[in-house]
């Protein structure tokens, strides 16, 4: 597909990168001849120089060819005006990044009136995986499938588990729940396991089950669960704002430490429910005097990665809470990984993600049948979930006797709602969602799981 995407910013560059990665024509514009010079070095995509909201720099883009234009420009009402642009010029689908919170309220009336595909907000979709977090603290990440009736859960294995030195066809008749492992992180390397893999005390495991039995699961390994009943967020920034408003109706006591007065001022008018403090969250005296050693979790959620990777660091020394690190620099994954962060959220990449996840949807109506993408681990491992098509070579054929590729794994089918962990012998209906689990990125139709 001919994509154009308007800012260069880090998010504009990190939605370039994925989607280039998947084979797609990109052009990108900005104001900043820097910027451009430095990504279309960097990546196979062509760049532009000027303002993405005039009508004449759209056309020399390409605009009336395009199947889709992506506005991540700083300036929301920027955005929304590339996007009317791109709509009268070129009539193709259209994706703005609008943050601000009071445009929030009135999202639906502004995609309507203003005919866009979709409106992203990368600290509202950050927020909402903060929430899932805090109501099952025991995952690093949850990526829900099939309408919300499956979910894929990492955790980290503690010491002394049950699963230590378990093997992987174990897990299931030892726990008796319905739950399979699709993934396994080992320090830098990401396996798919197979049936005699034997788990560490250490590993970062990603399981697949409906929510029934991932709690079910949780209890029978002895990994506590109980949803967060305190919560401490660091910077009184957007994403604590979406938070705190998403949790306002659950018994969760929420504390905001933020060191910018006038931004206090506006938290505590309007979030009368939450406990907004005036200070500098780098003072340790006052972190032990609002409760970090009692609190259930502990969220840096700061403009700056150092003082968030630092402050969760310090939490973690201090106490058992359940540990957010917001992170925007993408760059030093690995070195983020060794470290003891919790759960880490990157909002550009939840951003590309949710667009990806849209490009692939369109893609659907091109010859493509993903449903749903998620990144389980960077750009090293996906899941899709794929609609099983009438037509489909794959249907009534044993998993058992399929030759797939490797590195993959069927790891769920639906069929009506109903969710079958799958075995060698079962297969796929026509109707069915199914879901798989791949370090083979860039899969595009459900027969591509074939050697």
């Amino acid at each position: 597909m001919k994509i154009i995407i308007v800012g260069c910013g880090k998010v504009g560059a990190t939605i370039a990168e994925q989607l280039n990665s998947e084979g797609h024509d990109i052009t990108i514009i900005d104001q900043d001849a820097s910027a451009i010079q430095a990504i279309t070095e960097s990546i196979d995509v062509m760049g532009m120089t000027g303002n993405g909201a005039v009508y004449p720099v759209q056309m020399e883009a390409g605009i009336q060819e395009a199947d889709l234009l992506i506005a991540t420009t700083n300036s929301d009402e920027l955005n929304m005006l590339c996007c009317l642009i791109a709509k009268k010029a070129g009539n193709c689908h259209t994706i703005a990044r609008i943050r601000n919170p009071e445009y929030s309220s009135e999202i639906r009336f502004i995609r309507e009136e203003l005919n866009l595909s979709m409106a992203i907000n990368p600290e509202l979709a950050a927020a909402r995986e903060i929430s899932r977090l805090l109501k099952f603290p025991s995952a690093i990440k949850i990526d829900t499938f099939a309408k919300g009736r499956v979910e894929i859960l990492k955790f980290k294995i503690p010491e002394s588990s049950a699963l230590h030195q378990m093997k992987v066809h174990e897990v299931m008749p030892k726990t008796g729940c319905s739950v399979l492992i699709c993934a396994v992180e080992r320090g830098e390397d990401v396996m798919i396991p197979n049936g005699d893999f034997a788990l560490q005390s250490g590993d970062k495991v990603s399981i697949i089950a409906s929510p029934s039995e991932s709690i079910k699961f949780f209890r029978q390994v002895g990994i506590e669960n109980n949803s967060a009943r305190s919560v401490m967020l660091v910077g009184g920034g957007r994403i604590s704002y979406y938070l705190a408003k998403m949790l306002k109706d659950t018994p969760i006591k929420i504390t905001i430490i933020e060191k910018d007065y006038e931004r206090c001022r506006m938290l505590s008018e309007e979030l009368p429910h939450v406990s907004v403090i005036h200070g500098d969250a780098s003072d340790q005296q006052l972190l032990q005097e609002e409760g970090i050693r009692q609190t259930d979790a502990f969220a840096s959620l700061t403009g700056f990665d150092e003082e968030n990777i630092m402050l969760s660091l310090y939490a973690a020394s201090q106490s058992k809470a359940k540990l957010i690190t917001k992170v925007n620099r993408i760059a030093f994954e690995n070195v983020i990984g060794s470290m003891n962060l919790g759960s880490v959220i990157y909002p550009k990449l939840i951003t590309a993600d949710t667009i990806l996840q849209y490009v692939r949807a369109m893609q659907n109506s091109l010859g493509s049948n993903v449903e749903t993408l998620y990144k389980i681990v960077a750009n090293r491992a996906e899941a899709l979930e794929f609609r099983v098509g009438k037509e489909s070579p794959l249907i009534g054929i044993p998993l058992e006797n399929l030759d797939l590729k490797p590195n993959l794994l069927v790891a769920c089918i639906n069929r009506g709602g109903r969710i079958l962990t799958p075995r060698g012998r079962d297969s796929m209906e026509a109707g069915d969602t199914v879901i798989i689990v791949t370090t083979n990125t860039g899969l595009n139709d459900l027969k591509d799981i074939l050697r």
